[in-house]
């Protein structure tokens, strides 16, 4: 008989809200993808939360699932012992919030947070079915550049839970002020928003779906993706990973250059190792993706 113990997984990004509910195989009902202004309408964030989560839990009971964890991904800093949200630049009404102590305390079930990206690596650990080894990086080109690092089996959090900030390497030569207040940090010229800067100042008449295949090979975009390979490169030299799993918005887009990027990825790469011994994995996207891997993150953990 199927299991109907479910983990609810949820994603929570600037613009939508993803929710559903997942079984030990990845199998998910009831999923959604919402406005995240339909979750969060008032000034208490974390009100708004509960009662939404009130509701949705009301509706599996009533299909008789039942539930055994919460798991949420946050595009945030969070606190080394993943209770808290600290910083969360793309959601500014979630600063230093008591996610796991308010939920569980009002809800009465088991809550699990992490990053996003953290989420979406445990998804990509499943689905390409990698083993547990020393190093695993996932690098996820969206709106800036999300970067998740397992050692052993485990996320690394950091001293202060802000280990894996990769998109803020700070250049030389770039006076752009980032999201995160500092000025000159990679993910300025290889995040998504600085893809969408080049097609709204260069290419107006092009959809940016389609950048890639009409100007895919223009100096501006392989510049970019040379950016890209450089940030990503630069991790590699560090921490000489088992495998690199590449994923995110930007490496889905409609032609893009997967083979240029693995190619400066190589060429910026120590010689000979780690550059003769890559594993660069391009591990596509679904939207379910971060919901998914949220409900293995908390599988494992129970």
């Amino acid at each position: 008989m199927q299991s109907k113990e479910r983990i609810i997984g949820i994603d929570i990004g600037g613009t939508n809200f993803r929710i559903g509910a997942v079984d030990k195989e990845g199998n998910i009902t009831m999923f959604r993808k919402i406005p995240v202004g339909n979750v969060f309408q008032s000034d208490q964030p974390l009100k708004d939360l509960c009662e939404y989560l009130k509701a949705y839990i009301q509706e599996l009971s009533e299909e008789l699932l039942e539930v055994a964890a919460i798991s949420i991904g946050f595009p945030a800093t969070l606190d080394r012992e993943r209770q808290r949200v600290l910083q969360a630049p793309n959601i500014s009404f979630m600063e230093n919030l008591p996610v796991v102590k308010t939920l569980t305390d009002s809800l009465k079930i088991p809550v699990f947070i992490e990053r996003d990206v953290t989420m979406a690596l445990c998804y990509d650990k499943r689905k390409f079915k990698l083993p547990k080894c020393e190093v695993i990086s996932g690098f996820y080109i969206g709106t800036g550049i999300g970067n998740a690092i397992f050692i052993n089996g485990y996320p690394l959090a950091g001293k202060n839970g802000s280990a894996g900030e990769l998109g803020h390497i700070p250049v030389d030569g770039s006076d752009i002020v980032c999201g995160c207040g500092n000025v000159g940090c990679i993910e300025s010229l290889a995040g998504g928003l600085y893809l969408a800067k080049l097609q709204k100042t260069n290419y107006p008449e092009t959809p940016i779906g389609n950048l890639f295949t009409e100007h895919g090979k223009e100096a501006l975009l392989t510049q970019y993706i040379d950016r890209v390979a450089m940030a990503i490169a630069t991790e590699i030299n560090i921490l000489n990973p088992d495998y690199n799993l590449v994923g995110g918005g930007v490496p889905s887009m409609p032609d893009f250059p997967q083979d240029l990027l693995a190619e400066r990825i190589h060429f910026h790469t120590r010689k000979p190792y780690p550059a003769e011994d890559l594993n660069i994995i391009f591990t596509g996207d679904r939207p379910e993706k971060c919901v998914i891997g949220a409900a293995y993150y908390a599988f494992d953990k129970l």
